[in-house]
């Protein structure tokens, strides 16, 4: 604790040297441009004079006339009054300047560029720098042929799950409440040089399955590595699994698109076009929860049980999507079973809409 104080003692000194010594700095330049206002005069007189002595030496040769003489002197008179009358208010602004700031004046820096490569900004106070900016490659130089594009992806449905020996029509999950949503981010990268009509997209996005099931419900982990449904102890208001997994699509997509090319630039445009893809994806589970709504002994109860669930760790299955630009059907089911070392494999499905942004 005792270092500390002493430290920020030392600190405190030192700012208050530094502001001092700040405050004679300032002073100084004031003194140095009032001193300036005076030469600047003297300055102007004595190149005044040189140009009369250069005016009269040109008349007395008889380069010019007298009349031309006395308005050349006449104008260069003029000149120098004015130069005199606007450097002065040039150092008095700046004598303004420093006494309204104390010295504390922004002022652009040397480094300071505009140019078509970059775009370089500094201001410094008294002298040292306190801001600066720095980009480069601020305008991008336009490629001529631009074979790969990025968007973000998101997708949004139903969801549910089939069950080993059973149709999609007797699972024990509810149609409509089972949904899952999905984002991520994509790249599209034309395969043929000369042809956009295959094109290979790949990326990554974080999928959200949820089971909803049916009646009164919910998911149990016994000890010997089975999740099973059981039925629940008190009226269920809502019952839902959640599983959230990372995972990495690659799809080979298919469909026509629109040349547009100029002198500098080809580009092929999926603007209203067909689009068709077929793929899959693989990865991982990030965690698995479920949520509970009940009402017990007049009490509204929200349960949030983050468990395994001895859902697989391993994620990976088969997807595909059509649709007309952005906006496309999309399909996926997952090729592992959701439940490890289950006696009746269970597999997620998914269907709905997905957005290509």
């Amino acid at each position: 604790m005792r270092t500390i104080t002493m430290y920020l003692v030392a600190l405190a000194i030192l700012f208050v040297v530094d502001s001092m010594t700040g405050q004679e700095e300032y002073k100084k330049k004031v003194e140095v441009l009032k001193e300036q206002k005076a030469k600047i005069t003297q300055q102007e007189k004595e190149a005044l004079k040189y140009e009369v002595e250069n005016i009269n030496d040109r008349f007395e040769k008889g380069s010019i006339t007298e009349k031309e003489a006395n308005l050349l002197k006449q104008k260069a008179a003029e000149k120098r009054a004015l130069n005199i009358e606007n450097r002065i208010t040039i150092v008095d602004n700046q004598i303004n300047l420093l006494e309204r700031n104390q010295g504390k004046m922004l002022v652009l820096m040397e480094l300071d560029t505009l140019n078509g490569k970059g775009i370089r900004l500094g201001v410094d106070i008294n002298g040292k720098p306190t801001i600066l900016f720095k980009t480069k490659n601020w305008k991008r130089e336009v490629r001529y042929d631009r074979r790969t594009y990025s968007d973000f992806v998101m997708a949004v449905g139903l969801n549910n799950a089939i069950v080993e020996g059973q149709s999609l029509n007797d699972s024990p999950y509810k149609i409509g409440g089972s949904r899952f949503f999905e984002m991520g981010w994509q790249w599209r990268t034309r395969v043929f040089e000369n042809s956009n009509f295959l094109r290979f997209n790949y990326g990554f996005s974080f999928q959200f399955n949820g089971l909803k099931p049916k009646g009164n419900q919910y998911f149990v982990a016994l000890e010997n590595g089975q999740t099973e449904l059981q039925e629940f102890d008190f009226d269920l208001d809502k019952s839902k699994l959640r599983m959230d997994n990372l995972v990495f699509p690659l799809h080979f997509e298919f469909g026509p698109s629109k040349l547009k090319k100029t002198e500098k630039t080809i580009r092929y445009s999926l603007h209203n076009q067909l689009r068709i893809g077929l793929g899959g994806y693989a990865g991982f589970n990030m965690s698995t929860r479920q949520k509970l709504k009940y009402d017990r002994n007049g009490d509204n109860v929200k349960d949030k049980l983050k468990r395994g669930y001895n859902t697989n760790d391993l994620i990976y299955g088969l997807s595909a999507y059509a649709g007309v630009d952005g906006v496309l059907l999309y399909v996926k089911y997952d090729l592992n079973p959701i439940f490890k070392d289950a006696l009746v494999d269970q597999r997620n499905i998914s269907l709905g809409l997905r957005f290509d942004l």
